[in-house]
Protein backbone atom coordinates (compact mmCIF):
# COMPACT_ATOMS: atom_id res chain seq x y z
CA UNK A 1 0.00 0.00 0.00
CA UNK A 2 1.23 3.46 -0.90
CA UNK A 3 -0.12 6.85 0.11
CA UNK A 4 -0.53 9.35 -2.71
CA UNK A 5 -0.20 13.00 -1.77
CA UNK A 6 -2.74 15.52 -3.04
CA UNK A 7 -0.25 17.23 -5.36
CA UNK A 8 0.03 14.06 -7.47
CA UNK A 9 -3.75 13.87 -7.86
CA UNK A 10 -3.88 17.57 -8.75
CA UNK A 11 -1.21 17.05 -11.41
CA UNK A 12 -3.61 14.71 -13.18
CA UNK A 13 -6.89 16.51 -12.55
CA UNK A 14 -5.41 19.84 -13.67
CA UNK A 15 -3.15 18.26 -16.34
CA UNK A 16 -0.22 20.19 -14.89
CA UNK A 17 2.88 20.08 -17.04
CA UNK A 18 5.56 18.85 -16.79
CA UNK A 19 4.26 16.64 -13.95
CA UNK A 20 1.19 15.15 -15.60
CA UNK A 21 2.81 12.18 -17.32
CA UNK A 22 4.55 10.66 -14.27
CA UNK A 23 1.66 11.38 -11.92
CA UNK A 24 -0.83 9.83 -14.36
CA UNK A 25 1.39 6.75 -14.63
CA UNK A 26 1.29 6.36 -10.84
CA UNK A 27 -2.51 6.56 -10.87
CA UNK A 28 -2.55 4.02 -13.69
CA UNK A 29 -0.66 1.61 -11.42
CA UNK A 30 -3.54 1.93 -8.93
CA UNK A 31 -6.38 1.75 -11.45
CA UNK A 32 -4.77 -1.31 -13.06
CA UNK A 33 -4.57 -2.90 -9.60
CA UNK A 34 -0.80 -3.36 -9.77
CA UNK A 35 -0.51 -1.42 -6.52
CA UNK A 36 -2.98 -0.52 -3.79
CA UNK A 37 -3.13 3.06 -2.65
CA UNK A 38 -4.70 5.32 -0.10
CA UNK A 39 -5.29 9.03 0.02
CA UNK A 40 -5.19 11.27 3.07
CA UNK A 41 -8.80 12.02 4.05
CA UNK A 42 -8.38 15.77 3.63
CA UNK A 43 -7.32 15.26 0.00
CA UNK A 44 -10.82 14.13 -0.91
CA UNK A 45 -12.54 17.21 0.50
CA UNK A 46 -9.88 19.61 -0.77
CA UNK A 47 -10.08 18.16 -4.26
CA UNK A 48 -13.87 18.41 -4.28
CA UNK A 49 -13.64 22.05 -3.21
CA UNK A 50 -11.07 22.93 -5.87
CA UNK A 51 -12.84 21.19 -8.74
CA UNK A 52 -16.18 22.74 -7.70
CA UNK A 53 -14.62 26.17 -7.57
CA UNK A 54 -12.76 26.02 -10.87
CA UNK A 55 -15.18 23.80 -12.78
CA UNK A 56 -18.52 22.85 -11.22
CA UNK A 57 -20.16 20.70 -8.57
CA UNK A 58 -21.03 17.90 -10.99
CA UNK A 59 -17.40 17.60 -12.14
CA UNK A 60 -16.25 17.60 -8.51
CA UNK A 61 -18.69 14.83 -7.63
CA UNK A 62 -17.42 12.75 -10.57
CA UNK A 63 -13.80 13.18 -9.47
CA UNK A 64 -14.61 12.12 -5.91
CA UNK A 65 -16.66 9.14 -7.11
CA UNK A 66 -13.71 8.04 -9.24
CA UNK A 67 -11.24 8.43 -6.38
CA UNK A 68 -13.40 6.46 -3.98
CA UNK A 69 -13.74 3.65 -6.52
CA UNK A 70 -9.98 3.08 -6.73
CA UNK A 71 -8.42 4.41 -3.53
CA UNK A 72 -8.71 3.67 0.14
CA UNK A 73 -8.94 6.67 2.46
CA UNK A 74 -6.44 7.04 5.30
CA UNK A 75 -8.65 8.37 8.04
CA UNK A 76 -7.05 10.45 10.74
CA UNK A 77 -8.12 10.80 14.32
CA UNK A 78 -7.17 12.79 17.36
CA UNK A 79 -4.16 10.65 18.27
CA UNK A 80 -2.80 11.05 14.72
CA UNK A 81 -3.08 14.84 14.91
CA UNK A 82 -1.31 14.84 18.26
CA UNK A 83 1.45 12.60 16.92
CA UNK A 84 1.83 14.87 13.85
CA UNK A 85 2.23 17.89 16.14
CA UNK A 86 5.06 16.01 17.83
CA UNK A 87 7.01 15.96 14.57
CA UNK A 88 7.32 19.77 14.87
CA UNK A 89 7.41 20.19 11.11
CA UNK A 90 6.95 23.58 9.54
CA UNK A 91 4.08 22.24 7.41
CA UNK A 92 1.60 20.56 9.74
CA UNK A 93 -0.44 19.17 6.82
CA UNK A 94 2.62 17.24 5.60
CA UNK A 95 3.16 15.92 9.13
CA UNK A 96 -0.42 14.63 9.20
CA UNK A 97 0.11 12.96 5.82
CA UNK A 98 3.27 11.26 7.11
CA UNK A 99 1.50 9.96 10.21
CA UNK A 100 -1.49 8.78 8.17
CA UNK A 101 0.87 6.81 5.93
CA UNK A 102 2.61 5.30 8.94
CA UNK A 103 -0.61 4.30 10.71
CA UNK A 104 -1.92 2.74 7.49
CA UNK A 105 1.31 0.73 7.05
CA UNK A 106 2.22 2.31 3.73
CA UNK A 107 5.52 1.44 2.11
CA UNK A 108 5.98 4.99 0.79
CA UNK A 109 4.42 8.37 0.23
CA UNK A 110 4.30 9.40 -3.43
CA UNK A 111 4.65 13.16 -3.62
CA UNK A 112 6.41 15.81 -5.63
CA UNK A 113 7.50 17.48 -2.39
CA UNK A 114 9.92 14.84 -1.11
CA UNK A 115 12.00 17.41 0.76
CA UNK A 116 8.96 18.27 2.88
CA UNK A 117 8.97 14.72 4.25
CA UNK A 118 12.49 14.65 5.65
CA UNK A 119 12.26 12.81 8.95
CA UNK A 120 9.03 11.04 7.97
CA UNK A 121 8.45 7.59 9.47
CA UNK A 122 7.53 6.52 5.90
CA UNK A 123 9.90 7.25 3.01
CA UNK A 124 8.75 9.71 0.36
CA UNK A 125 9.34 9.21 -3.36
CA UNK A 126 8.59 11.37 -6.35
CA UNK A 127 6.24 9.83 -8.91
CA UNK A 128 9.26 9.17 -11.16
CA UNK A 129 11.16 7.46 -8.33
CA UNK A 130 8.15 5.35 -7.43
CA UNK A 131 7.67 4.22 -11.03
CA UNK A 132 11.28 3.04 -11.13
CA UNK A 133 10.52 0.66 -8.24
CA UNK A 134 7.73 -1.05 -10.17
CA UNK A 135 8.46 -4.16 -12.18
CA UNK A 136 6.19 -5.07 -15.02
Amino acid sequence: MILIDLNVILDVVQRRKPHYRASAAVLDEVVSERVSATLPAHAVTTLHYLVSRYNNRRAADKVVDWLLRYFAVAETGKSDFIRAMGLSWQDYEDAVVAIAADVRGCSCIVTRNVKDFTGSPVPALTPEEFLLTQTR
